[in-house]
């Protein structure tokens, strides 16, 4: 399991009667893997391509079943609840297979093309009644484009909207390649100043500014999201460079959507036995909220708050 396939993804997650990643009721598919270390990332699980174990620990009631399941011996009891030794665990998912609380989780599975087709066939009569259909997220969908593709064209056979929520930063040709199989482009944008963005997420920032312009350039239908950060990215210029980089961009005006930061994800960083590592971070104020949506405004965009 834990010898990954670069060409698939494993799936980490997936969410039906979605309503905030796209038009309608949704159903979101996760891939695991991501090019950006986001200091904020609220799922965290997403970042590595592999399969990776979580460990709940208010779930575990210390009944030792995966202790005994464990072939490679990898598990053991102490005071502060299950632990692993990383390298003897194979990622054989025996754990959590057995656990009966399922404070043993393996994030990550592979799923076929066929397998994610029949799961989304059975949603069809929702996407038919509220206009919905799959939204695919992750991590980074773009970094598995072949896969990516073929769902997207499976889809597009029956009719079924297709979302992709992107960070942008992957090479050129495959997010142009995505724009005749894709009805919707989620195109979350962290900042616009380039150091401050290698510093937060990791990479620099001036491959996803001159995708997101050959891709409006190409007429593709696009949702601007932006992770609003108090102290990040509410600065009065952080707004402003936002705007302007927006408004320039071609065809017609892009919608704007504001998703406030939250704390949330915190127990998930427990859970894969890491640290938070952003403490510090708050989310944005009611008022920031409001010059963020009057920046737009000022230069003829729309922005709401929420998918």
């Amino acid at each position: 399991m834990n010898k990954h396939n670069m060409h698939s993804p494993l799936i980490f997650d997936i969410k039906r009667y979605a309503i905030n990643d796209g038009p309608g009721i949704r159903l979101a598919i996760y891939f695991k893997g991501c090019s950006l270390r986001c200091a904020w990332c609220h799922n965290p699980e997403s970042i590595s391509p592999q399969a990776q174990k979580l460990y709940t620990l208010e779930r575990c009631i210390g009944c030792g079943e995966c202790v005994k399941a464990c072939p490679q011996k990898a598990l053991k009891m102490t005071d502060e609840g299950m632990r692993t030794d990383s390298k003897r665990c194979t990622l054989c998912g025996n754990c959590a297979r057995i656990c009966p609380t399922k404070a043993m989780e393996i994030s990550g599975e592979e799923k076929s093309i066929d397998e994610l087709m029949r799961i989304i066939e059975r949603e069809q009569h929702l996407f038919d009644q509220s206009g919905g259909g799959v939204t695919v997220s992750g991590g980074e969908p773009l970094l598995y484009p072949v896969y990516l593709f073929e769902l997207f064209d499976r889809c597009g056979q029956r009719q079924i909207h297709r979302a992709l929520d992107t960070a942008g930063h992957v090479p050129e040709k495959n997010l142009l390649a995505a724009v005749r199989r894709t009805d919707l482009f989620l195109f979350d944008l962290k900042l616009i100043d380039g150091k401050r963005h290698q510093h937060l997420t990791g990479v620099d920032n001036r491959l996803i500014l001159s995708n997101l312009r050959a891709l409006a350039a190409s007429g593709a239908q696009i949702q601007i999201r932006i992770p609003l950060i108090k102290g990040v990215n509410t600065a009065d210029q952080d707004l402003r460079a936002f705007a302007e980089e927006i408004a320039a961009l071609a065809g017609e005006k892009k919608a704007v959507a504001l998703l406030p930061y939250h704390a949330i994800a915190v127990h998930k960083y427990h859970k894969l036995g890491a640290t938070y590592p952003q403490e510090a971070l708050q989310p944005p104020e009611q008022e920031d909220l409001e010059r963020a949506i009057d920046s737009f405004s000022r230069h003829g965009l729309s922005a709401a708050v929420g998918g």
